[in-house]
């Protein structure tokens, strides 16, 4: 673990790598688990705004566990969530054949709203959890995600490098240089 700014860093974020394979994993992580996406307050007032937009991208599963619980949900740990279908598939995931694809960002990706997705979303394997004083940022290791390791590692892209986008969108581009010139350092 490292400090960087106002936020404790794993080490694993620049040691493993990482590249999503969904011909392999299918988008398990949107339909896996047992709790929605992370969300953090602005995120809830986002999907309550866009779902109108977004609607039209969803299946009728989703719609039915968004109207029927709501855009965002508490979960039963207290955090702010996505909603679930039927406590499994996340209720804005949409399929292509039998991968698992975000109907938020099919929607963004179309040029209908301008938010990507929850920041949970776009940053996985990291996992951002905030404190008080700081933020950890942890690598979130997930065996449904060992064809990503493989594909990484094969690639030679450490995670931060797969995640840089969402760091950036997460923490700004002065905390991502730094995080690289953290990287370099630790190379030598």
């Amino acid at each position: 673990m490292f400090q960087l700014g106002k936020t404790i860093v794993s080490e694993d974020i620049l040691g493993k790598d990482f590249v999503c394979n969904l011909s392999a994993c299918k988008g398990a992580c949107c339909v896996d688990g047992d709790a929605g996406a992370p969300l953090s307050l602005e995120e809830t007032k986002i999907l309550e705004e866009i779902y109108p937009k977004v609607k039209p991208f969803l299946r009728k599963q989703g719609i039915a566990a968004i109207e029927a619980q709501g855009t965002w949900v508490n979960g039963t740990d207290g955090d702010l969530e996505t909603p679930l279908i039927d406590n499994k598939d996340c209720a804005y995931v949409i399929f292509d054949g039998k991968t698992a694809l975000c109907g938020i960002e099919q929607a963004y990706n179309q040029g209908i709203i301008d938010w990507k997705k929850p920041v949970s979303c776009h940053l996985y394997p990291i996992r951002v959890k905030d404190f008080t004083e700081f933020a950890a940022v942890n690598y979130d290791k997930w065996d449904i995600c060992d064809p990503a390791c493989s594909l990484g590692q094969e690639l030679e892209v450490p995670v931060y490098k797969f995640v840089k986008e969402a760091l950036v969108r997460k923490f700004g581009e002065d905390w991502y240089a730094e995080l690289e010139k953290v990287a370099l350092d630790m190379k030598k």
